[in-house]
């Protein structure tokens, strides 16, 4: 299983960043397009394949949250992939380094955060102390007004502990976030953009999800910063395990 990590967008920078361009050595320069990237029409081009998905995706009205609760996605941090950790356990050890257990190698006790994708700051976990959220990239409401109230419950089981659509990332940033879109809320670390919005693109084609008018003009905005970046793919199948369909 081909997963998408925090480590791939923040530590190899091959990506290019919103307001700025990456030349081959990947290096960043000034926000200045260059004529063949300015000019091309194709969508490989004009923003990568990241770019290219924002095309896909349907565009319609916010729904109404009506109805909306996150019991609705199950159980928080469900162990939908069957390997014996919840899921929020899974993506602490993905995402943080010097990662210490409570017992076994399930439960993580400590780590770091080295750094926050949404601050570029160093946040130290301790399990307890809510100083680290797990991020939906997605968040659930959002979904849930974008399409997935119409959903069967296992796959919105599926959404709610996909690695696809979470994030170890600062709890306070993260709150504040809250349930924005593209167009509502983006990470304080501009460098991360790029990479924060392709992870939404592709969660929302992946589920099927559609976008409102404002939020594919905000993704497209972003992405056409940074013709080299790549649509993240993998994470877990869009059915939870046939033993949560009754949930």
């Amino acid at each position: 299983m081909t997963l998408w990590t925090r480590g791939a967008g923040a530590a190899v920078m091959l990506l290019a960043v919103a307001g700025c361009t990456v030349d081959g050595t990947g290096s960043t320069g000034p926000d200045e397009p260059t004529e063949s990237s300015a000019s091309a029409g194709s969508g490989e081009s004009a923003g990568g394949a990241a770019r290219a998905a924002v095309d896909s995706l349907t565009v319609k009205g916010r729904a109404p949250k009506t109805g909306y609760d996150r019991d609705k996605f199950g159980s928080p941090w469900a162990d939908t992939d069957s390997n014996g950790c919840g899921t929020r356990d899974d993506i602490l050890k993905r995402d943080l380094k010097d990662v210490k257990f409570s017992d076994g190698d399930c439960e993580v006790r400590s780590g770091t955060l080295d750094p926050d994708p949404y601050t570029n700051k160093d946040v130290t976990f301790v399990r307890g102390r809510s100083q680290v959220d797990i991020d939906h990239v997605v968040a659930l409401s959002d979904a849930w007004q974008k399409g997935a109230q119409q959903w069967d419950p296992s796959k919105r089981i599926a959404l709610a502990n996909d690695p696809l659509n979470l994030l170890a990332v600062d709890a306070s940033t993260n709150r504040s976030k809250s349930d924005g879109d593209t167009a509502t809320w983006l990470p304080p670390n501009k460098a991360y953009r790029c990479t924060y919005v392709a992870g939404q693109v592709a969660v929302k084609k992946k589920y099927g999800l559609w976008v409102t008018a404002a939020e594919k003009a905000a993704m497209e905005g972003v992405l056409s910063g940074c013709p080299g970046q790549r649509l993240p793919s993998g994470g877990n199948p869009t059915t939870a395990p046939e033993r949560f369909h009754a949930n």
